[in-house]
């Protein structure tokens, strides 16, 4: 477990989306910073977990940015982080990363970027990922141009840095983006590791049940579970947790097989907590075509789970093929099956695997760990 950091400055976090990965990320980290005892505020839309984030000694200044064509949206939300005189300014998605660097002549404060994620149409150009998306001209403008300009104008008004959770996109921030590498910093995401052992039987075989948590998006190849499925027989019941365009497809797909109902296939939409679904399952499966540093994953992991995983982005980063998990290549409903089923007929390799998943995130991929990080970065914009 790191050291606690002792930077105590006041910290604004920053985002426009109500929900996925980058809320996630800094409802918990602004709560983790907060029991740490800094100074802690969150300026974005209200969310489930802002009476959570408050209850960790969190301020939450509920602010919202419609679109990125919301000019008196951003204005409002540029006055309210000013007006907290913030020592670092943290900004977590693309319209808050926009705003917050548009306005850094008057911020007075350092200036911290999350990306948490990369553009559809320029996935494939971060190592391991497929495309997901069609390629489009805005695409290079806005998100490598612009991204590259807006990194460039913060940094000339004051201390700037740049933060991404996998080593996959920085490579692509300094080789594609042409962000300065000395302004760039690999801060791994972190999540709890519960106060058990690994879950997973270790005496005679059974049917393994499978869970799988995501954004229902073609991207996330949700659909890619049940061509896998479908090769394989004698598995355990398959939790698909998530929300999504995809899920009416995945309903009526689950409906046609009669694989519907408990024992089979439930796509049980959003989960307030993906703990329970984790705790009865044996093995996670991430079928994803792109990632950066997917939560849902660590999060079994640290429930002792082994990982089914396509090795995209920066998830061979975390999980070594046959040592906390299998990888398999995209878009392969074979491998993947494959993969599923050498976990069905050995119960000892998923127990092996599933101890090594929790001891890799304890490691270096907890909650701690990505806070003390951040605060390392936040010394550098301060100092």
């Amino acid at each position: 477990m790191p050291a606690e950091h002792r930077w105590r400055g006041r910290v604004v976090h920053v985002l426009t989306q109500p929900g996925g990965g980058p809320a996630d990320h800094v409802s918990a980290v602004a709560a983790a910073m907060a029991r740490q005892g800094i100074d802690v505020h969150v300026v974005g839309p209200a969310s489930p977990r802002t009476e959570t984030v408050r209850a960790a000694g969190a301020a939450w200044h509920t602010v919202a940015v419609t679109s990125t064509r919301d000019a008196a949206g951003a204005l409002a939300l540029a006055r309210v982080v000013r007006g907290l005189r913030p020592d670092v300014v943290h900004l977590h998605d693309r319209r808050a990363a926009w705003v917050g660097r548009l306005a850094a002549p008057a911020l007075q404060a350092g200036v911290v970027h999350t990306v948490h994620g990369v553009a559809d149409g320029l996935s494939d150009q971060v190592a391991g990922n497929a495309l997901v998306g069609p390629r489009r001209r805005r695409d290079d403008l806005y998100y490598v141009a612009g991204e590259r300009w807006a990194t460039r104008w913060s940094a000339r008004w004051t201390h700037t840095r740049v933060v991404t959770p996998s080593r996959a996109v920085a490579d692509f921030l300094v080789h594609r983006v042409g962000v300065d590498p000395d302004l760039l910093d690999v801060v791994p995401n972190g999540v709890e590791v519960p106060p058990v052992g690994p879950v997973g039987p270790a005496g005679p075989a059974r049917a393994p049940a499978l869970v799988w948590a995501g954004r229902l998006v073609p991207a996330k190849r949700p659909g890619a579970l049940l061509d896998a499925v479908e090769r394989v027989s004698g598995l355990g019941p398959v939790v698909i947790a998530g929300e999504g365009p995809e899920r009416d497809l995945l309903l009526r797909r689950v409906a046609a097989t009669g694989w519907r109902g408990p024992g089979g296939v439930e796509v049980v939409g959003q989960l307030p907590d993906l703990a329970p679904a984790l705790a009865a399952a044996d093995v996670y499966v991430s079928t994803s075509a792109a990632e950066n540093q997917p939560l849902a994953m660590l999060q079994a992991m640290a429930h002792g789970l082994p990982v089914v995983a396509t090795a995209v982005g920066g998830v061979p980063e975390v999980v070594r093929d046959g040592v906390e998990g299998l990888l398999v290549p995209v878009d392969d409903p074979d491998a993947l099956g494959g993969a599923l089923r050498r976990l069905r007929d050995d119960p000892r390799l998923r127990r092996r695997l599933g101890t090594a998943a929790r001891e890799r995130v304890a490691a270096g991929w907890t909650r701690s760990h990505c806070v003390a990080g951040l605060l390392r970065t936040y010394d550098r914009v301060t100092a």
